[in-house]
This record gives structure tokens, sequence and C-alpha cells, in this order.
């Protein structure tokens, strides 16, 4: 019975929270017919600032750690990040029902980080005064860009690969008799290492990728502390509800479309944020043994790696990918992963307690 008090608190709590809030009333906006639009140039502005702010916070925090020690945990990280993308490729992305683009969008979003996730489980931490390393925010964008970059690929090479395969089947299979101009037209993707390129070019060009990676080299290249201070941080929190708003009256409009595999989404849900924990928790193991990487450090490299991003991933992935269904990889995230993940920290401390 505490047991499940225990959980529907939590997950009362994270509904008066303001990313699941905003979520939740624009879901309510839109289900009652409001005619409420945000501007397409808004909603870009928005996505550009959310993303330079992320990139920025993490560059700072990159530039003023010790960087020897930082190396081996922070490739684990982004490792991390690849292979929870990589399972849900296999897993979540291969289900009946499941549109491919938007298992591969939630596996994206579960491989990210979630902020206020990891600083539940610093707090946690220090109330049971056990220390981690002070460059552990640092290890956010390796793990989130990993596994936003991972994704997004993932996605956009499965897009690739269909537009032959659906050639060659409206034409009766005679694609490849015509010789090289068809083969130009539609070239072969298998093991095709230029597309793969091209498509990584493409996503790293992007433009919510693109932010990012502007934000983290400008922190970890510059000193734009009193700018981010100033005038990122104040707004951060303002400009995510609107953004969260925006998504929920997105979500809605598409939520027809989740309600035949819900099922599906709801088990990867509860299930995967204590499976990529477990991973995160492995790869701290490592770190631990190779660098004495601490024991509070590889409970939160397991907190980062058992949540789903709730700041970068939405909009980097709607940016990227709009044709994946936002109720699917938002709601899944944020209503199932981010409770999950945050009852999942005492596990995760119960087992450093027991092997290290």
């Amino acid at each position: 019975m505490d047991i499940i008090m225990t959980i529907t608190g939590s997950f009362v709590e994270q509904l008066q929270k303001p990313t699941l809030a905003f979520l939740i009333a624009g879901m309510l906006l839109a289900a009652l017919g409001s005619k409420l639009e945000v501007p397409d140039p808004v909603y870009k502005f928005i996505v550009l600032l959310l993303l330079l702010k992320v990139g920025l916070g993490a560059g700072i925090s990159i530039r003023d750690a010790d960087l020897v020690a930082l190396m081996v945990p922070a490739i684990g990280a982004a490792l991390v990040g690849v292979a929870i993308v990589v399972l849900g490729s296999q897993t979540l992305a291969r289900w009946r029902g499941v549109s491919q683009v938007d298992g591969l969008a939630t596996a994206g979003l579960f491989g990210a980080v979630s902020a206020s996730t990891l600083a539940a489980g610093m707090a946690v931490l220090d109330d049971s005064g056990i220390a981690y390393e002070g460059f552990i925010g640092a290890l956010y964008p390796f793990m989130d860009i990993a596994a936003l970059v991972t994704a997004i690929m993932l996605a956009k090479l499965a897009a690739a690969r269909r537009v032959p395969a659906a050639a060659t089947a409206g034409c009766g299979g005679t694609i490849g008799v015509g010789g090289g101009q068809d083969r130009r037209m539609f070239p072969d993707t298998s093991g095709n290492a230029n597309l793969v390129r091209g498509i990584l070019v493409d996503t790293c060009r992007s433009p919510a990728i693109s932010a990012l990676l502007a934000g983290l080299a400008l922190g970890v290249l510059s000193q734009p502390d009193m700018v981010y201070k100033s005038f990122y941080e104040p707004l951060f929190r303002g400009l995510l509800s609107v953004l969260m708003l925006i998504m929920g009256m997105e979500a809605w409009s598409r939520l027809s479309e989740l309600r035949k595999v819900a099922h599906t989404y709801i088990l990867y849900g509860i299930t995967a944020p204590i499976i990529h924990g477990l991973i995160g928790f492995a790869v701290g193991m490592v770190a631990h043994q190779m660098t004495g990487f601490s024991a509070g450090g590889v409970v939160l490299l397991a907190v980062m790696a058992a949540s789903s991003s709730d700041i970068s991933g939405p909009p980097t992935l709607r940016a990227a990918l709009p044709e994946a269904n936002a109720s699917a990889y938002v709601g899944t995230s944020t209503g199932l992963g981010t409770p999950v993940a945050i009852l999942s920290i005492p596990l995760f401390i119960a087992l450093a307690d027991l092997l290290i």
C-alpha cells in the first residue's frame, strides 16, 4: 500500500510541474476546440533560444571541468545514449502497429537526458550525504546529443531506404533495369557509406542540432557566463512552458493515431527507464574501475540514462522529424518515463551501496 501511495504521490507531483502541466493545458485547449495559434516564426525563435541555453550551460560546465577525469565517463555517456536508441530501434520501432519514425523518435527522447530528473537525483544524493563529481553536469550534452543525432540519423536512413523500395514495388520490380540513371535517382542504401555520411552531415546541419552544437562550442571556447545568467536563464522556464503548450495542442491533434498501439507505449514507458538506467549503471561501474569514478557519479550516470529529455529533445525532434507523432514521444516520455525514472533513483543508490 505504501508503494502505491508513493507512486501515486510522485505522479500527481509530476502533473503539477510546468513541463507536464502546460502540455496537458495545450491538449485541453485543443480538445475544447480553441482557435489559439502560435505563429511558426515565434515557435522557431523559442526553440532557438532554448537550445542555445542548453548548449551554453553544458559548454560552461565542460570548460570548468577536469578534462582528464571527464574523458572516460563522457565517452561512456555518449555510448549509453547511442545504445539506448539502437535498443529502441530493435524493440519499440519494430513492434506491430508502431510507426518506425515514431518508435525512433521515442527512443531518441528516452536516450536523451532530463535536466529536472538529473537535478532530482543530485538532490537525493545531497540529502543522503553521497558525494559525486562536480563535472557531472558536463556529461549531459554527451549523452543528449549522441542519442538525438543517432535517432534522427536512423529515422532519415530508414526513410531513404523506403523510397527505392516503394518505387520498386510501384514499378513491378523493374527499377534496376534502366541502368545508371535509375540508380542515381534511387541509390542502393544497403551498406552505402556515402548515404550514411550525407544523412549525418544533414542532421548536424539541421537548425535544432546546429543551435545545440553552437551553444556548446560557445560555452567551451568563449566566456558567455554574463549573457547566460542575465538573459538565457531568466527566460528559460517561461519559454519552455510556451513550447509545451504548443506541443500539447499538436499532440492532441494526432492522438487518434496513437490509440491503436497505446498499450505498446505504456509498456515501453514503464520498463525502458529501468533497463536504460541499468545500462548507465554498468557503464558507470566500468568508469569506476578505470578512473575511480565515485559511487555518486555512477548513480547519477544511471539516473541520466533512465531519464528522458524534457528540454532539448522535444523541440529537436519536432524540428528534425516533423512527421513523427508528438503524442507518442512526448506523452510516453513525460507521462510515464519521467515518474518511473525519478522513482528508480533509490534502486540505483541501493545497487551502488551493494557493489561499490
